[in-house]
């Protein structure tokens, strides 16, 4: 199901275009409460506390370290703001048309260089502050998205959480995407890192204002990034956060010989038990079931948790399917 801002649920009303002196008073920045660009959720609103949960369980290791500040929902109050929300709807409809029914419509981070390029993005699109090319991280993976937020003086990151038309995707080698600049054939829309487990959404310059819709800023202190570069695990493999373990294997036991699910299961149980280590465990697991089943298994199970946040944000509020 893709989403969109639809005019009776996604617009701002006359009355909610203005942020309340209430919001005003404990917004994290003058941007967002002076320039009404920005409606803040509150917590314990459904959609602040599915963002912050993803958010910070997408951070790892660094997310109990990691104080989310502030939710702000697009408001869509402008008219030019208005109109970038019709020319996203009629892109996703063309690239809908063009890639059999499926725009590939997804959610994605974007890290920002601070409170006045949040502004100019939302204005403006992204095509003036970017060269080439568009880098953006998957929903459930926005650390690199965090990690190049710059710093304010009041110690706050701040973060887009945009809608992004992906349509079909090329596989990118880190080597050749430096040199190039568009898609590279009429065949693709974007490009992506890695077909399993992607890290990085690559939108050409020629469609970042037309494929890359702002739709949440949310702002966060972390105390450092450091340290944590070599903490992050290869995604294929079937570790958590990715999938757990009881899970994984009652999906296995479904296409692999109950002996092998068997030695699946007393190596998890070694591992409960502390008389494996976790690595050993992995290699356990890679080795019986082998890497192809893990990675299908373990994108199925990823794009099955993505669709149920897209209907949950669809069923308060944000978005319907774009017909």
């Amino acid at each position: 199901m893709e989403l969109t801002f639809p005019q009776h649920e996604g617009y701002a009303s006359n009355e909610d275009s203005t942020v309340s002196d209430c919001e005003s008073a404990v917004s994290p920045t003058q941007v967002l409460r002076q320039n009404n660009l920005f409606i803040r959720l509150e917590e314990g609103d459904v959609l602040h506390d599915l963002i912050k949960r993803r958010f910070l369980r997408g951070l790892g290791l660094l997310g109990p370290k990691t104080e989310l500040v502030a939710v702000h929902r697009n408001a869509c109050s402008t008219v030019v703001s208005q109109a970038r929300l019709q020319s996203f709807q009629v892109y996703s409809r063309a690239v809908a048309k063009l890639r059999h029914g499926d725009a590939n419509v997804k959610y994605a981070w974007y890290g920002t260089r601070g409170e006045k390029e949040i502004s100019d993005v939302v204005s403006h699109g992204f095509s003036h502050a970017h060269g080439q090319k568009l880098v953006l991280s998957p929903d459930d993976s926005p650390l690199q998205s965090a990690k190049s937020c710059v710093v304010g003086k009041d110690g706050l990151r701040h973060a887009l959480l945009c809608r992004v038309i992906l349509g079909r995707q090329e596989l990118v080698n880190p080597g050749s995407g430096t040199q190039q600049c568009c898609p590279s054939s009429e065949e693709y829309d974007s490009g992506v890192d890695s077909y399993t487990a992607p890290s990085k959404y690559i939108i050409w310059s020629n469609r970042m204002n037309t494929h890359v819709l702002p739709a949440y800023v949310i702002s966060f202190r972390v105390p450092s990034f450091k340290g944590i570069e070599n903490s992050e695990e290869e995604p294929l493999r079937p570790t958590s956060p990715w999938m757990p373990f009881p899970t994984l294997i009652s999906v296995l036991s479904k296409f692999l010989p109950a002996h092998d699910v068997a030695m699946i299961s007393k190596s998890y149980k070694d591992k409960k038990e502390r008389k494996i280590s976790r690595r050993e465990l992995i290699q356990r697991v890679r080795q019986i079931a082998g890497d192809k089943l893990l990675a299908s298994v373990i994108k199925t199970y990823r794009n099955k948790r993505k669709s149920s946040f897209q209907q949950t944000i669809s069923r308060n509020g944000l978005g319907a399917r774009i017909e």
